[in-house]
Parts: structure tokens; sequence; C-alpha cells
């Protein structure tokens, strides 16, 4: 009992511990000079899924990978990069997985086609279940 009380509180202590004290980038929080650059900036960053929520961009997480990841976008920006080249660059370092539009492939077509493929399946099945209904 005594192990696990104390293997709770040594599990419970991680995301407390996820985050660093450094301050954040420069960029992370601080919007671009030139509204045009930070609104390609931000339509960029809208696009890109925090690696640590999950379930948010990386515009709306307030996580300090995506302050980083939101930092680096500004800059790439700023210098005159294009957006779709700061994309390739992110998902070439982090994968398919940091964009909510991953490209089809043999790794991600199970997540094109399972939606298909569950409505047709639901599609059958009502049909079958109203022809006993009315029969």
């Amino acid at each position: 009992m005594k192990r696990a009380a104390i293997l709770l509180a040594l599990l419970s202590t991680g995301p407390a511990l996820a985050d660093s004290k450094q301050p954040p980038a420069a960029l992370s929080y601080t919007q671009l000079a030139d509204p045009a650059q930070e609104a390609r900036a931000k339509a960029l960053m809208e696009t890109l899924r925090c690696l640590v929520c999950q379930g948010q961009s990386i515009a709306d997480s307030d996580a300090e990978m995506a302050g980083d990841m939101r930092a680096l976008v500004r800059e790439r920006v700023a210098k005159g990069e294009q957006p779709a080249a700061i994309r390739s660059y992110l998902i070439q370092r982090y994968g398919d997985y940091v964009t909510y539009d991953p490209p089809l492939s043999w790794v991600t077509a199970p997540l094109w086609i399972a939606p298909l493929l569950l409505l047709l399946v639901g599609v059958l099945l009502a049909r079958r279940l109203f022809r006993k209904g009315s029969a």
C-alpha cells in the first residue's frame, strides 16, 4: 500500500515537471510587426497540431513546445520563408501527425478509409433493419 502511494505521488508530479522554467521564446507570445506576415504565420499556426496537447493547434495551446513552434513559425515568416516550406520543415521534423490534414499514404490510409467503411456499414445495417420492420 505504501509503495502504491509513493508511485502515485511520483506519477502525479510528471505533468508539473513537463514544462521547463525557461522563459518563453521571443516570438511565442509576440506578434510580428508586419500585419501581413502575422496573418500568414497565424494561418499556418492554426493548421499545425500541438504535439503536447494533441487536440489544439499551436495557435491555441499554452504548452511550452507550442510556444517554441509559434516562435519558429514567426521567425521563418519574418525572414520571408513561405508557409508551405515551413510546414514541410515541421512535418519532416515531427512527422505527419503535426498537421491536421495528413497526406494520404499507406500509414494514414486507415484514417481516411475507416469513416467511409463505417458509413457504409451503417447504411447497410439501417437498410436491413428497415426491410425487416416493413415486412
